[in-house]
């Protein structure tokens, strides 16, 4: 990985985190304090200013457009916003608990189908530094698991569309070229069009309020177009940390998130904390902490491998006995590897 790429990389992280953390402020102030709850209807109309927004940089040549085959950005947009209600209905349907439950399913079933569907392997000291991270965001953030089947099965339908959907982000960045200001500006339409669409129902089924019917005072309208400029830089750098690094990436940076929310909540917002909850955290930047030593550390052994002049290569009548002498089916010869 180049000196420019690494530094693109942590800015796309950085740039994440402090655009989510900025947004969650922005909505708790919406929400709880202004009293302003249709979650679904305001995502559509984030994803709205998104594409106006990028409309307009295209047009001021900021960047290219360059076109997608049109049957796999509606696919992709509409799953992409399928997930975003299943998660809102998720959280309408059960508690709190069982919801950061449903959150922290994510990484482990994307690992699985990476590793069924993609052939990724991930070794086995990512997968113990990810069973840390989850552990610490669980106690952190996990109270009660109350369970019903309604509930379970949306939660079960929102991490299956949620991982999907993050795969397809990075897979199609990749596959067809095409950069994370191009694929959002293409499928950003269809996403905000199926929330459009469905959001004030949803609202209405989680709240039992119309977004129509909302008094929509001076400070309501004020936070709402904070929300949606926010959102742009959230969007963008979503599908800019999934194209650059990848989906389990992405997830073990939005519990980084997850974490600073709480912190921010108990030191501006005075919410209830507990030694729980700093434990938990701890645990959690610790597991962190080791996915980005050992995700570096194996980036820059396949940088190296990859790097190797072929008379340092291994002829292909060693290859097999390389194969079987370390257990794996990874071809060192020809610098393959499916590690994170």
């Amino acid at each position: 990985m180049t000196a420019g790429l690494q530094l693109g990389v942590i800015g796309s992280l950085a740039l994440s985190v402090a655009s989510s953390v900025a947004i969650v402020i922005c909505n708790k102030a919406l929400i709880s304090t202004l009293g302003f709850p249709f979650a679904t209807t305001l995502t559509s109309w984030h994803l709205m200013v998104t594409y106006c927004t990028l409309h307009v940089a295209q047009r001021l040549h900021f960047f290219e457009p360059k076109a997608i085959d049109g049957h796999t950005v509606i696919l992709f947009g509409f799953l992409n916003g399928t997930s975003i209600g299943l998660l809102n209905l998720s959280l309408g349907f059960n508690s709190i608990g069982f919801y950061q439950m449903t959150k922290l399913a994510i990484i482990p079933f994307t690992v699985l189908l990476e590793t069924i569907f993609l052939n990724k392997r991930f070794s086995e000291t990512i997968k113990l530094s990810l069973m840390v991270l989850l552990l610490g965001v669980g106690i952190a953030s996990v109270t009660d698991l109350e369970l019903n089947l309604l509930g379970s099965v949306l939660s079960g339908l929102a991490i299956a569309t949620t991982c999907v959907g993050q795969i397809l982000t990075n897979t199609i960045q990749k596959k067809l070229k095409v950069s994370s200001t191009q694929l959002l500006y293409q499928s950003a339409p269809y996403q905000a069009a199926i929330l459009f669409a469905t959001g004030p129902f949803v609202d209405r089924l989680l709240t039992n309020r119309s977004v129509f019917a909302h008094k929509y005072t001076t400070p309501v309208v004020g936070f709402i177009i904070l929300s949606c400029l926010i959102a742009v830089s959230v969007n963008f750098s979503t599908f800019l940390v999934i194209g650059t690094t990848s989906p389990v990436t992405y997830q073990v940076l939005g519990h980084l998130k997850t974490c600073l929310v709480l912190s921010f909540g108990y030191t501006l917002l005075h919410d209830p904390f507990t030694m729980k909850n700093i434990l938990g955290i701890l645990v959690a930047i610790f597991g962190m902490a080791l996915y980005s030593f050992f995700s570096v550390r194996e980036s820059k052994k396949k940088s190296t491998n990859d790097a190797l002049p072929v008379s340092q290569m291994p002829d292909k009548e060693t290859e097999p006995l390389l194969a079987t002498k370390d257990g794996s089916d990874i071809k060192k010869a020809n610098g393959v590897s499916h590690g994170c």
